[in-house]
């Protein structure tokens, strides 16, 4: 049994856990909510409260961490676009003080859960050999904290770059459904449903895939005005009117060394 340790049980987190401990694996799981602690434990998770600030960690830290094999990191920056100046390196400040602890339990894989956006607006098909040109403060911190973990010759850091997060409760179309004159009509989506991500992470972990780093979008691009007329289509919504304007940004993320290394093969019916 592997008793693994998810650090944010929310969106992601929470099915990730449900989902390893049907696979016989032992889960700690942490909110920052007292409300939530019942949730999690009435799923079979051992739950804990903990809190990582920029300049300390709350709660419960140390026997979250204790006796655990694998970190799972699942924690967004929660950057306001409006006050990023007042927020640089907030988001890594908070990683670099979660090492210690890391460390002291004996924690020897961690993963990381980051995203495309530290790829900034390329315009090119994005592989992890692409070097990383994040051009928001969200991305740039999330770069910063991928080297922080990297760096430690204490553990073992795997990097897993997801796409846009879809499913469950979650698809954009909702919020674009009536709206005129959307941006980038021609410029690809690059998706990753929440089955995906979780059959990912299982993967990284069974076939023990440490020091890496993944990009995960599904091999399904079509144009944002194309998927998203589409899924309005699906959904009875108001349908969403692009502008006439091309796209600077043609970004697609590729995951060959997802489908190659981890012989992963993409859930597309949900998309």
């Amino acid at each position: 049994m592997t008793q693994i340790s998810i650090l944010g049980c929310g969106w992601l987190g929470l099915p990730l856990a449900k989902q390893l401990i049907t696979k016989g694996n032992r889960i700690n799981g942490s909110t920052t909510t007292d409300s939530k602690l019942s949730i999690l434990q009435n799923t079979g998770i051992n739950a804990f409260l903990v809190s990582i600030e920029e300049d300390q960690i709350s709660g419960t830290i140390i026997p979250f961490l204790d006796k655990s094999d694998v970190l799972i990191i699942d924690i967004p920056p929660k950057l306001r676009a409006e006050n990023q100046d007042s927020q640089k390196k907030i988001f890594v400040e908070k990683i670099k003080n979660l090492i210690p602890f890391i460390e002291k339990a004996g924690v020897k894989k961690v993963l990381f859960v980051s995203s495309t956006s530290v790829y900034g607006n390329e315009n090119s098909t994005i592989t992890e050999e692409t070097n990383p040109n994040p051009d928001t403060e969200s991305g740039k911190q999330l770069l910063l904290a991928e080297a922080v973990l990297q760096k430690n010759p204490n553990f073992e850091t795997t990097i897993l770059r997801f796409g846009g997060l879809i499913g469950e409760d979650r698809q954009p179309v909702k919020f674009l459904a009536g709206k005129e004159n959307l941006a980038n009509p021609d410029a690809p989506v690059n998706l990753i449903h929440q089955k995906d991500c979780i059959g990912v992470i299982e993967e990284i972990i069974t076939l023990a895939k440490w020091n890496e780093v993944f990009n995960a979008a599904a091999p399904f691009h079509p144009t944002r005005e194309e998927y998203y007329t589409q899924k309005a289509i699906d959904l009875n919504l108001a349908l969403p009117k692009f502008s006439s304007e091309k796209s600077n940004s043609r970004k697609t993320i590729s995951s060959k060394k997802i489908e190659t290394l981890l012989n992963y093969s993409f859930k597309l019916e949900n998309y």
